[in-house]
């Protein structure tokens, strides 16, 4: 569209033109010539801008004195026009180059500032592959309030990905807070429900900041993932006995196949494995973030089988609440289903494009999504 828009003024200018050979000496058609300058204000260059207003301005005189059958009082009414017209369109230009100038500016700051809120994580975190996507509802909009974040710690592997309510510098700061006070309490604390406590912590002592109703506004869903280490897991750290089964060390399994996750009234995970997609849902429901005064809080952290092969799909209500022209929800355990992923950057790839698809490329809403595996062994060089 925007080719064909920046032809536009040579378009009119070449209609104008074969119109006014074509017609009867009575019949004008200078409105063509006067409009675009204004076309090319909008869509060229100041050159170009330059350049089309002359041209049009030139067609206008010629026209009006050698070839229409109007008088000298009218050519000349027409003639100052189209000149007067082509003068605004060029400092029409100059007001548009300089403020797209200035917007170009303002994103590239945005992105920085966005790169420094919510870097990506590495492609791999410890023993996991790991990817992530960040799309925002508003074109061109970097910042908003999803959040992701993944820390290699001595517990394991600790993931973050949450939604706060919300849009705006207000949302972007509680971003800012909770990934900050994430990667801290991902290293010191021994369990999920102690990182858990330590954001809520960390959100209500801002929240005491606040004037007024924005006191009781603030909240975030958020889901925190823990891929233990097999020399520093143990049952306490999740406060509960940890599942039958291989995942518990029987046999060959280790640690490692086991997930602890915890849900703060965050859309479930989708667990892929074989292709099958299944919701992780929690076992006892929790209360998001920056809510504990309303009691029920914090829930209880769930273990989850999560073999080789497998890989666990995080993602904001973007993603869960995307509806097609009918109204339907985009259902990601079905759409998911008997599908087969060799990496997490091709399944989320393949979740963006589906998503579109579902939509027609409409969104409402920011959309963060997050999907790991076990990275493939490597043996040590010889």
């Amino acid at each position: 569209m925007w080719r064909w828009a920046r032809r536009l003024p040579a378009a009119l200018i070449i209609v104008g033109l074969v119109l006014e050979l074509s017609t009867p000496r009575e019949v004008t058609v200078a409105p063509l010539f006067t409009a675009a300058p204004l076309a090319a204000a909008a869509f060229l260059s100041l050159p170009g801008t330059i350049l089309t207003g002359a041209v049009s301005s030139a067609a206008t005189i010629l026209f009006s004195f050698f070839h229409d059958s109007g008088g000298a009082i009218e050519a000349e009414a027409r003639s100052v026009t189209s000149v007067t017209v082509s003068v605004l369109a060029v400092g029409v230009n100059h007001v548009l180059v300089r403020s797209g100038s200035r917007l170009a500016s303002a994103r590239g700051v945005a992105e920085a500032v966005q790169l420094a809120v919510l870097p990506s994580p590495p492609s791999q975190v410890g023993g996991l592959a790991v990817a992530t996507r960040y799309r925002a509802a508003q074109a061109g909009a970097r910042i908003g309030g999803d959040f992701y974040a993944a820390e290699e710690t001595p517990h394991g592997v600790r993931l973050l990905l949450g939604d706060v309510r919300g849009k705006g510098l207000d949302a972007v700061a509680a971003v800012v807070l909770l990934v900050g006070a994430f990667r801290e309490a991902a290293e010191h604390e021994e369990s999920l429900l102690g990182v858990a406590a330590r954001l809520e912590r960390a959100l209500q002592r801002e929240a005491r900041r606040q004037p007024g109703a924005a006191q009781l506004e603030g909240f975030s869903t958020a889901v925190l993932v823990e891929v233990p280490n097999p020399a520093a897991a143990h049952p306490a750290a999740s406060g509960k006995d940890p599942p039958p089964g291989p995942a518990s060390g029987e046999g060959t399994a280790t640690d490692s196949t086991l997930l602890r996750i915890l849900n703060l009234g965050h859309p479930p995970p989708v667990l892929l494995h074989h292709g099958q997609a299944s919701l992780v849902e929690p076992q006892v429901p929790a209360l998001p973030l920056g809510m504990s005064d309303l009691g029920g809080w914090p829930g209880q952290v769930d273990e989850v089988h999560f073999p080789p092969g497998a890989q666990l799909l995080l993602y904001t209500d973007g993603l869960s609440e995307a509806r097609n022209a009918d109204g339907v929800f985009y259902d990601p355990a079905e759409r998911l289903t008997r599908t087969y992923f060799a990496h997490p950057e091709e399944l989320l790839e393949t979740v963006v494009i589906d998503v579109a698809t579902h939509t027609g490329g409409r969104s409402v809403d920011d959309m963060a999504l997050l999907a790991f595996a076990h990275a493939p062994h490597r043996p040590p060089a010889p």
